[in-house]
């Protein structure tokens, strides 16, 4: 009977095998390597595919038979992949994501993935991760008789909803480190122009972070390009080329009095609530000033408020989707926000949403 650390009890046969333990070209096979290689660096424990579970029997004799103490053994059952109704064993010769170099490209974190992969080893980790959402995953300690004993599945977003999580428990200024290695490699773009603009980077990333409940919005380094270029001057002019990207229900004579009423009318430094100071803007300009109050009579209204906040929005970033418009504004400046008003004034292009 033979007690695996992670499988717990196993009855093997001896064994009978007279296997080969030195090649013909003088070269060791792995059995009698793994035995002398562990032995001298002192190797007590082995965590190991469970594809090598039937060669229990060969090694133990082996330790035994060369009077050294065997290690003891734990076998693990591969990572398994969906594939239309089926599972099958992960594969790096038949999957484009079973490789590192993979990961290192799309920009997981490594402290992520590590973060992952010990959701699959044992199902406590998450219980333990709930009450203590602080320390690293290396003060958990695993206990082998609790590991996963069958082929834990594969799960892309699961990583992704992990690695969101890790990364917005960073400052923008570790964000900037981390993200500033990996686009020297892999994105050289990227790396150029946030070297650039160090300090402006880190107030960007810092968008949304500084909260109880942060965003998260960046499940790999990959992600943060598309989502942040709309900061950058040249890549907003780029963007705002083929036109701006406006309500289909705001004409753009709507959206230019929107702007020009609220560019002689925001005070940058004031204290005073943004969003408030919007409300009594959409009020002037004959919109409601909350979607209840146009709910309540929409005929009386040109729009609502949330209208004239996807305005600015727009001609600020020309995007619909975006952190909170106020904070954005905030580390745009006043010169930059100013200055894409008055671009948009001057435009006539367009480009319903």
């Amino acid at each position: 009977m033979y007690n695996d650390l992670v499988k717990g009890p196993i009855e093997l046969p001896e064994n009978e095998q007279d296997i080969v333990i030195m090649k013909t070209d003088g070269l060791p096979t792995y059995h009698f390597a793994h035995a002398i290689d562990d032995y001298l660096m002192g190797t007590t424990h082995v965590i190991r595919g469970d594809e090598w579970l039937s060669s229990v029997p060969v090694h133990i004799q082996l330790f035994e038979t060369l009077g050294f103490r065997a290690p003891e053994y734990g076998h693990i059952a591969p990572i398994m992949k969906q594939v239309g109704a089926s599972k099958r064993k992960f594969s790096k010769r038949k999957d484009l994501d079973g490789t590192a170099a993979y990961y290192q490209e799309q920009g997981y974190p490594g402290f992520a993935i590590s973060e992952y992969f010990m959701t699959l080893i044992t199902s406590d980790f998450e219980e333990w991760r709930k009450g203590n959402p602080h320390p690293s995953f290396r003060d958990f300690s695993i206990d082998t008789d609790k590991m996963n004993a069958s082929g834990a599945l594969l799960d892309m977003n699961k990583l992704s909803d992990i690695s969101k999580d890790v990364i917005s428990k960073l400052t923008g200024k570790q964000m900037f480190d981390h993200l500033s290695t990996w686009s020297k490699e892999f994105d050289p773009e990227l790396y150029t122009l946030i070297e650039k603009n160090q300090e402006y980077t880190v107030q960007i990333l810092n968008i949304g972070r500084t909260i109880e409940k942060p965003r998260k919005d960046y499940a790999k380094w990959s992600d943060v390009k598309l989502k942040i270029a709309f900061f950058y001057d040249e890549w907003f002019e780029k963007d705002v080329l083929s036109g701006y990207k406006l309500p289909a229900s705001i004409s753009l004579d709507a959206a230019k009095e929107i702007v020009r009423v609220f560019s002689k009318s925001h005070r940058f430094n004031h204290d005073k609530d943004g969003f408030e100071t919007l409300k009594e803007l959409a009020a002037e300009l004959g919109y409601a000033k909350d979607m209840k109050q146009y709910r309540g009579d929409p005929n009386r209204y040109k729009g609502h408020v949330g209208d004239v906040a996807m305005v600015i929005r727009v001609v600020l970033t020309n995007r619909t989707h975006t952190p909170d418009l106020f904070e954005m504004m905030k580390v745009m400046g006043e010169n930059r926000v100013l200055a894409r008003m008055q671009r948009f004034m001057l435009s006539s292009e367009f480009k319903g949403k």
